[in-house]
């Protein structure tokens, strides 16, 4: 299906060419058939006779209801802009040429209707109509004079708008889904329907979705899709669709309420923009009513200069990069085409903050800058660019580090490194005896966004931080105000090693369960149950001692091969055995595994 809005001056005929076009009459309320003028969203649709699907938007031209037209225009692709050939172009015609290209809309084709009433002042029309869409997207558009009342030029309307449809970009089916919404009714034995178009993504029943309106996001979930007025299981873009709502009331939805995949959209009441077409963003005025998709809703725009500015509203709305946007002032009844180039802005504190952000947007592509977005939060993972809407590479840009699903700064991972480096070689310096820095105070001082993340930082940083702290890679023996006694205790038992020294002996020396243990970190003293302190070596030195011994041998026979107390075989020969070096057969016996 594609969806196309009409757009136009009042009374220039477009609801009558719908009509022509689609069999259908637009206009739903008794109060447009009575004044033949059209209020409100008409809606009709038609099949090509190339079986493509086409929809209508019909929209009101009257100066009275410019907010219905522009909701009905957002959220549309393509146009069909009418201009009569026996009034030529008027006021609202140029106020929807305006609508038209602040939108950004670059299909579409012009009808120049009524032709029947002028049959000789067509021709100047369409000079007048191509002159006046110069300067938008329909600069090349077909124009194509018609009767909606003889049927003239209704043929060859249909087949320029095939050539438009064929032209039309390819969907995207697989993308998140955003339907603003135009309409929210009951019907009873059903309940809550809303309509709107479908331009990404695709809708099944069952599926659950997010409503977002003035107040709380509401989760729902589609009961039931409609296409053409026929019931389908699913539906993809680009499409009109009606939706039918399980968990909310009809009462509760709202023109300009918007249906979202859940979790997958920036909600944000604060954006920055940059201008696209109309006046000077200087000349708007601070308060003015702000356009996008279905919705009109007050705002407030803070200029960066005339061509960028921070744009602010009271609800938070599912924006991302590149959505293009209407600002108007109502009082003048002018407005100003702005694109979306951030929906997460920083704040602004400092003074001339403003100035030197609108030369960081002012040439910021609509699709987003990886690298700058990375740079700015230092870290990010790929899920949050995609929801900011930000085109992510599949690898990372140069300058940018891949860490799992997480993208980091280079200069962020390089600073972050050096903290910690410095901090862990402080630490040590200040406490020769310190495990390391701990996990926790590694994290504290750094503020990471996410813990996952600081294994990337030890690694830079060229530390080491297998266990509970982090220490510095090659490590250092130097145990400070340990050192002496240690090396004493080392000195004996290259002598003797298994004469381990007593506890009064290392008390003696002070060397307490916290020495030791920086000991034992360093690889310079081993540690077995009972504080039995032996050199790293000694495990070895065994071994070759056992391997004399008969092949089965009892903890006596292996106490007097080693010339040592009971105290110290005891934990010895189960540290043996714990390594698979030896192996207990019974209480007093064991051998050597061979």
């Amino acid at each position: 299906m594609y969806v196309v809005a009409t757009a136009g001056h009042v009374d220039h005929g477009k609801s009558t060419l719908v009509r022509a076009l689609t069999g259908v009459e637009p206009d739903r309320w008794a109060e447009e058939k009575r004044r033949g003028l059209t209020i409100d969203l008409g809606f009709a649709a038609m099949t090509t006779p190339s079986e493509k699907q086409v929809a209508f938007v019909d929209v009101p031209g009257h100066e009275r209801f410019l907010g219905n037209m522009l909701a009905g225009l957002g959220p549309a692709p393509i146009v069909c802009f009418v201009v009569a050939a026996d009034e030529g172009w008027q006021a609202q015609s140029a106020e929807h040429r305006d609508a038209i290209r602040a939108l950004g809309i670059e299909r579409g084709v012009v009808a120049i209707t009524r032709t029947d009433l002028a049959p000789n002042g067509a021709a100047e029309v369409v000079d007048q109509a191509r002159r006046e869409l110069a300067e938008t997207g329909l600069r090349d558009a077909p124009v194509i004079a018609v009767s909606a009342v003889t049927g003239d030029g209704i043929q060859e309307l249909v087949d320029a708008l095939e050539g438009v449809l064929a032209t039309a970009p390819d969907p995207l089916v697989d993308s998140r889904i955003r339907v603003w919404i135009d309409r929210a009714f009951s019907i009873k034995g059903s309940g809550t329907v809303v309509t709107g178009t479908l331009s990404a993504g695709t809708i099944c029943t069952g599926d659950r979705l997010t409503l977002h309106g003035a107040g709380d996001p509401a989760e729902v979930s589609v009961r039931g899709l409609q296409q053409h007025d026929a019931p389908v299981t699913r539906v993809t873009p680009v499409s009109r669709v009606a939706v039918n709502l399980r968990g909310i009331e009809a009462g509760a939805v709202h023109r300009g309420d918007v249906l979202t995949t859940g979790g997958q959209w920036q909600l944000t009441d604060s954006i920055d923009v940059r201008r696209c077409s109309g006046p000077p963003l200087t000349d708007l005025p601070e308060q003015l009513m702000m356009h996008v998709g279905t919705l009109a809703i007050p705002a407030r725009i803070r200029p960066f200069g005339a061509e960028t500015a921070r744009v602010t509203c009271d609800r938070d709305l599912p924006l991302t990069l590149g959505d293009r946007i209407i600002l108007r002032d109502s009082g003048s009844r002018s407005f100003a085409g702005v694109q979306v180039v951030d929906v997460d802005p920083p704040a602004l504190r400092r003074r001339g903050a403003g100035r030197r952000r609108a030369q960081e947007i002012s040439a910021r592509p609509t699709t987003g800058d990886v690298r700058a977005e990375v740079a700015r939060r230092q870290a990010v993972t790929v899920e949050r660019l995609q929801q900011l809407g930000v085109q992510v590479p599949e690898a990372p840009p140069t300058g940018v580090v891949a860490h799992g699903d997480w993208w980091v700064d280079e200069a962020a991972l390089t600073e972050w490194a050096g903290t910690l480096r410095t901090a862990v070689e402080t630490d040590r310096t200040r406490n020769p005896l310190s495990a390391g820095l701990s996990r926790g105070a590694a994290a504290d001082l750094l503020q990471l966004p996410d813990p996952s993340l600081l294994a990337l930082v030890v690694t830079r940083a060229e530390l080491s931080g297998s266990g509970s702290a982090i220490t510095t890679s090659a490590g250092t023996d130097d145990l400070g105000p340990a050192e002496e006694p240690v090396a004493h205790v080392e000195s004996r038992l290259r002598e003797l090693p298994f004469a381990a020294p007593e506890a009064d002996e290392l008390t003696r020396l002070g060397l307490g369960a916290r020495e030791l243990a920086a000991a034992e970190r360093v690889g310079r003293l081993l540690r077995l149950p009972g504080e039995v302190i032996l050199l790293p070596t000694a495990p070895a030195l065994a071994m070759r001692e056992l391997s004399r011994l008969p092949e089965v041998f009892t903890t006596s026979e292996a106490r007097k091969a080693l010339d040592t107390t009971r105290r110290v075989a005891i934990p010895l020969l189960e540290h043996l055995d714990a390594r698979g070096w030896t192996r207990r057969i019974d209480a007093g016996h064991r051998s050597i595994v061979r």
